[in-house]
């Protein structure tokens, strides 16, 4: 019973030293290995096992991080008051740095957030501010990456959360807004109603321009077929006439034939309603003809032969001069 104690004792030590002894290391973690107070080397995430009461392991997160930086008021080159929010996003690049180097790392980049931030936004107007959040975000990003490069962090970007300017100025832009609203509003509308009417007047143009097209194609329509009308019919007058007198001609008509044809004529004159009738110059000498020529029948078919050539003769003799004799009349009525 009295060496159980002793065992007891040692296993107690044991398991002391070797929960001093074994370390995990995660994966997103670096382990610092210090011996006696004196940095020896950096460890990798997995198993690892240092000597108890001798080296102490100091555990660095290198995962990215984020730093809230606290709203504040900050004046601007113009000298209006903005209250900035913004965050910070980080990584630990160096573990022996971050842990040597600087001190409380977190509040060290606060405050170098804060001073310089001051002076990024101090260095623009406040118009400028409130439309340039990537530029200052850069410039930002830029100066801390910088500063807390021999930290063993690397900067990988500034977000501004919110800026916002003061109350009075705040209703100044949203009057300015809604005015600059109003303003486009009418333009627009001033726009449409001018298209509308541009389209409208190019609509009655163009409905003017075809009317007076589709007139000028019904007239020109019309006008062609009253003068293919008027060609046809002087074209079919024209080939009668030629019909009847190649008729005519073929048939060689003989003085009293034409001496009855011009009788029938006559006839066909005296037939009207008019109650004067103007007879040609020549009819008295055509009727003693026609006179002579039924007389003629009444003879003996020798002498009436002889008597017709003589009066076919003095027919033509006849009409020979009549022709002649209204040569200057129908000259004479044309003046």
């Amino acid at each position: 019973m009295d060496g159980f104690y002793p065992i007891l004792f040692a296993l107690f030590l044991v398991f002391i030293f070797a929960t001093k002894a074994v370390k995990i290391i995660r994966p997103f973690e670096k382990g610092l290995i210090e011996r006696f107070g004196k940095y020896q080397k950096t460890l990798g995430p997995g198993l690892q096992f240092i000597i108890p009461f001798v080296e102490t392991i100091i555990k660095v997160d290198v995962r990215e991080q984020v730093i809230d930086v606290p709203p504040q008021e900050v004046i601007t080159e113009d000298n209006a008051v903005v209250t900035v929010d913004a965050v910070i996003y980080f990584e630990v690049t160096d573990p022996f740095k971050v842990v040597y180097n600087v001190a409380m790392f977190e509040l060290a980049a606060l405050k170098l957030a804060q001073t310089n931030l001051r002076n990024v936004v101090g260095d623009l107007e406040l118009d400028e501010t409130l439309t340039s959040r990537e530029k200052i975000n850069a410039e930002l990003r830029r100066i801390l990456d910088d500063a807390t490069d021999r930290w063993g962090v690397r900067v990988t970007r500034v977000e501004l959360q919110k800026i916002d300017p003061p109350r009075d100025i705040t209703d100044a832009m949203s009057k300015q807004m809604k005015a600059e609203r109003t303003k486009r509003a009418a333009i627009l509308e001033a726009e449409g109603i001018k298209q509308s009417e541009i389209l409208k007047a190019e609509g009655s143009k163009q409905g003017a321009i075809l009317e007076a097209e589709g007139r000028a194609q019904a007239i020109q329509k019309v006008a062609d077929a009253t003068r293919y009308k008027e060609i046809a019919v002087a074209e079919g007058e024209a080939e009668a006439i030629i019909s009847v007198y190649s008729a005519i001609h073929r048939g060689m008509p003989s003085e009293d034939l034409i001496a009855i044809k011009y009788l029938e004529t006559l006839q066909k004159v005296a037939d009207g309603n008019a109650t004067k009738i103007f007879l040609p110059m020549e009819t008295s000498g055509i009727l003693g003809s026609i006179a002579a020529v039924a007389e003629i029948f009444k003879e003996n078919p020798d002498v009436r032969r002889k008597k017709l050539e003589d009066l076919a003769k003095s027919f033509e003799s006849t009409t020979s001069e009549g022709k002649g004799s209204e040569e200057p009349e129908s000259r004479s009525s044309t003046y």
